[in-house]
């Protein structure tokens, strides 16, 4: 399968985002893919084929911002402690449980969430993940700081925070680098219910607060308009120009099925049965 006709044929004008972000001179095309709500399983499998459309230099790189459903994902380093088990957690909060190939540890995400998965040719871009996570942070904190909300990073731990003292964590990052191609990436609290956080230990930290940007504000942004500032700011930081904007729908259009094996593993999902676990590529 080949995305190339997609990227390239695509008729939406280049999307330009935030004004006062001014474009690089020497920035490389890229594909935009926005939508609303896509199931996590669903997007996983797109991701995966994306990526291997990208380590094959059949499309450009893109970016890819959408909802999921309630879900919670086990990333690679989760542990006991950071969750009470499938059964339980799935008896208190009726959300299915995915195991996930990505970096980090147990999370939640759902409407009111939106989620950035980047496929880039890393070493187009960066020189390590480590400076790869710190550019998907300040896409974030550029992002807030266009709300009037002052957000940092807080190190050894991946992710966007704010407040002082005592601070809660608005976003979270969990990547994946296959072939030398970024998958997976972050999730920014715009106006989620918080509630399902109160099950789990977010990412692992024990005493995690978690917050969003409609509980710091007493408003609910505008999901589409914080939308277009994520790919304004991402644009800015990675020295991108949206030649193309595609619509989610179109992008799976022209994807072919993928094969069985590529399919993410369920841990345990209310009314559909376990499928095989995923190993690592």
């Amino acid at each position: 399968m080949s995305l190339d006709h997609l990227t390239h044929d695509a008729a939406a004008a280049p999307f330009t985002g935030t004004e006062a972000l001014e474009r690089n001179d020497a920035s490389r095309p890229a594909t935009l893919v926005s939508g609303k709500t896509m199931p996590y399983d669903e997007a996983w499998t797109l991701q995966r084929a994306c990526r291997t459309e990208r380590a094959a230099d059949r499309c450009r790189d893109l970016l890819l911002l959408i909802e999921h459903p309630s879900v919670y994902t086990l990333g690679r380093t989760t542990q006991d402690r950071h969750w009470p088990g499938a059964d339980q957690l799935s008896r208190e909060t009726g959300i299915p449980v995915i195991r996930t190939e990505r970096g980090g540890s147990i999370t939640y995400h759902g409407p009111g969430q939106l989620v950035g998965y980047p496929i880039l040719r890393l070493t187009d871009y960066c020189a390590g993940p480590k400076a790869y996570v710190r550019r998907l942070e300040a896409v974030l904190i550029g992002t807030l700081a266009e709300w009037g909300i002052a957000a940092h990073r807080r190190e050894g731990l991946p992710g966007v925070w704010v407040g002082g003292d005592r601070p809660s964590k608005i976003a979270s990052i969990g990547v994946r680098i296959s072939q030398g191609v970024t998958s997976h990436g972050f999730a920014l609290n715009v106006c989620p219910d918080l509630e399902p956080f109160s099950h789990i230990v977010p990412c692992g930290i024990s005493g995690c607060r978690v917050t969003s940007m409609a509980a710091l504000m007493n408003t609910t942004p505008d999901l589409q308009v914080v939308q277009q500032q994520i790919a304004a700011q991402f644009a800015a930081q990675f020295h991108l120009t949206w030649t193309e904007t595609v619509a989610l729908a179109r992008l799976v259009a022209r994807m072919e099925s993928p094969a069985s094996d590529v399919s993410p593993s369920s841990i345990h999902v209310m009314r559909h049965p376990p499928s095989k676990e995923l190993p690592d590529d």
